[in-house]
């Protein structure tokens, strides 16, 4: 695999500045060398990796521009597009301010305590340069008190920084520029070595209870884990990689790049100084990292032939992500297990999850996955009350698939998925790809044919073979007592009352006549009305009775909706998507067969 060479002299260069973070503006000076005559500039609507129109131009202000005295023209064509009146080959500079005050891994933050960007945000693309090298100064914020304390890290090149990282960076050309987000602030920061390839982890917002060493213990694993899946001994596709971490009060998520990514996670996750237990959240935050990373792999490099080349101003649509999302979601947790972070009852438990998660959305039969894969742009960064009635997630049924694929391969014992994954990076080259490919490496390896399992995991809305497959490799999916909003077809949130977010197509709130907003107060039962503030007061009230009426405010009207508790014995109702499923539990039948697989052999 090629390695990054330093950037030719850049033609297009950036300086970012930050005079006065009170006002959370980030100032830009553009400087074209060799302008067109009419020189358009272009901000993108999107971010690779985050599927959704985003109009980052709505942030943009004061855009100005000058050849030497002279003030230039400057035509606004559409949302995120601008030509500029000028002469050309004599160097030409545009100054303008971005507002950053999204805390997210997407776009752009800016106050007297951290500093964030990503170049999409921040950076004007320049109509017919984008392949040219370009570079970028980077600024200390002013007015900060505690500057001194202050510190830069990116992924970008340097060129000419100083002991903090600030100073000059370069990029080859404008996506690699803009695939290099930025963090600044006094931040904590280590570097470690995995498989022979420096990294480095910097986390902004830790509390002091924060074990540094920890965390860098176990991201080392991780990485030579993944480094390892892909490659064996050998060597890795990037020279270095970064690990931006943003630390809130309540918060999760991640954005891929090609050797960095942003994340972000509750102060709450964060291992602790002098406890040794793995908590729930930790082992959440790990299995983000171990997301994020696998990405540098599956879909930065191994990527969508769709995304070849990314067009910034539009929608790049693709029917794959159930693969690249989805197969990513499936390996995250399981190296984990392979990195010896989790036991495995914990993988198991994990993966309970995401089973219940799918078979506790009816929208699994309306959509396939590889529709909503196409449809990630409307459906799944806008989620609204009915999102669970019409689609699925990407994520978690490409998780089950991935699973389904697994376990089929290595019940015939030809091959695993494993083995498919690498085989597809040998003959891609670690660049783009279809699903045929993916068909045609299947066939290869597994020695038949898989196109009728494709079919119907990922082209149909047929449920998949899940407790068939796990059975085989000595485990049993088993269903349990459902919670009472599994059983009623809700999801709430619970405090002074009862708030209704989704009633789920088929079920019995469904059939009541309950409905997204509903503020449910209390029931009636056997003639005594009582006040209700969380679903377990359902068992305390209802006791053994099958029917209450439920009184709901909607409105501010009060209804009051006949539910029943259960379906009726024989009933012949049919709901226009599966039934709620009871929960499910995953029980190892055969130790032997389980780890084998569990473990990588």
């Amino acid at each position: 695999m090629a390695r990054a060479q330093p950037p030719a002299p850049a033609g297009v260069h950036y300086r970012i500045a930050a005079p006065d973070p009170r006002n959370h503006l980030f100032q830009v000076t553009l400087t074209v060398a060799q302008p067109a005559a009419a020189q358009e500039l272009v901000l993108p609507v999107w971010i690779p990796g985050s599927y959704l129109v985003r109009e980052f131009a709505r942030h943009l202000q004061g855009l100005q521009a000058r050849q030497g005295r002279k003030a230039c023209a400057i035509t606004q064509i559409d949302k995120h597009r601008w030509r500029v009146d000028c002469l050309p080959g004599k160097p030409l500079e545009l100054r303008y301010a971005v507002l950053a005050h999204d805390d997210s891994v997407r776009t752009a933050w800016l106050d007297s305590t951290r500093a964030f960007f990503n170049g999409t945000s921040l950076c004007l693309r320049v109509e017919g340069q984008s392949a040219q090298p370009c570079s970028m100064d980077i600024d200390a914020p002013e007015l900060i008190a505690d500057s001194a304390d202050w510190y830069c890290a990116t992924a970008l090149i340097p060129q000419k920084v100083n002991a903090h990282g600030f100073g000059r960076y370069g990029a080859q050309d404008y996506d690699h520029l803009v695939d290099c987000p930025v963090e600044m602030g006094p931040f904590w920061s280590a570097r470690f070595t995995a498989c022979g390839v420096p990294h480095r982890i910097v986390v902004a917002g830790a509390p002091a209870s924060f074990d540094g060493q920890r965390l860098v213990q176990d991201m080392r694993r991780i990485c030579e884990t993944t480094i390892r899946f892909w490659h064996g001994e050998g060597p890795a596709p990037f020279d270095n990689y970064l690990f931006l971490l943003n630390v809130v009060n309540e918060g999760f998520g991640g954005l891929e790049h090609r050797n960095s990514t942003a994340l972000i996670c509750g102060r709450r996750d964060l291992p602790r100084l002098g406890e040794a237990k793995l908590t729930e959240g930790y082992t959440t935050l790990l299995g983000l990292v171990s997301h994020e990373y696998f990405h540098a792999w599956n879909v930065k490099r191994l990527r969508p032939a769709a995304f070849t080349q990314y067009d910034y101003t539009q929608e790049n649509y693709t029917q794959m992500l159930w693969f690249f999302e989805g197969f990513t979601s499936y390996y995250d947790d399981l190296l984990l297990r392979r990195a010896e972070l989790i036991d495995h009852a914990s993988y198991l438990k994990l993966l309970t999850k995401a089973v219940q998660q799918v078979l506790q959305t009816p929208g699994r039969a309306v959509q396939t996955v590889a529709q909503a894969s196409f449809d990630a742009w409307i459906r799944y960064y806008r989620p609204d009350a009915h999102t669970p009635n019409s689609t699925v997630s990407y994520y978690t049924k490409g998780a089950l698939v991935a699973l389904c694929l697994d376990l089929s391969l290595r019940r015939e014992g030809r091959t695993t998925l494993d083995d498919v994954l690498r085989t597809l990076w040998q003959r891609s080259a670690g660049g783009p790809m279809d699903e045929a490919l993916l068909r045609e490496v299947l066939q290869d390896l597994g020695g038949r044919s898989f196109d009728a399992e494709l079919d119907a995991w990922v082209h149909s809305t047929a449920e998949l073979p899940l407790a068939e497959l796990l059975q085989a490799h000595g485990m049993a999916l088993q269903s349990d007592t459902p919670q009472p909003a599994q059983r009623l077809g809700l999801r709430v949130t619970e405090g002074s009352a009862v708030l209704v977010k989704t009633v789920l197509r088929g079920g019995l709130a469904e059939q009541a006549g309950m409905a997204p907003g509903d503020e449910w107060l209390g029931i009636e039962v056997q003639g005594q009305g009582w006040r209700i503030t969380q679903l377990d007061d359902l068992a305390l009230y209802a006791g053994k009775a099958t029917q209450v009426t439920a009184l709901v405010s909607r409105d501010r009207r009060l209804l009051r909706l006949p539910l029943a508790l259960q379906r009726p014995t024989g009933s012949k109702h049919k709901a226009s998507a599966p039934e709620q499923p009871d929960t499910v539990t995953l029980a190892i039948t055969d130790a032997a067969r389980a780890a084998r697989w569990l473990d990588g052999h």
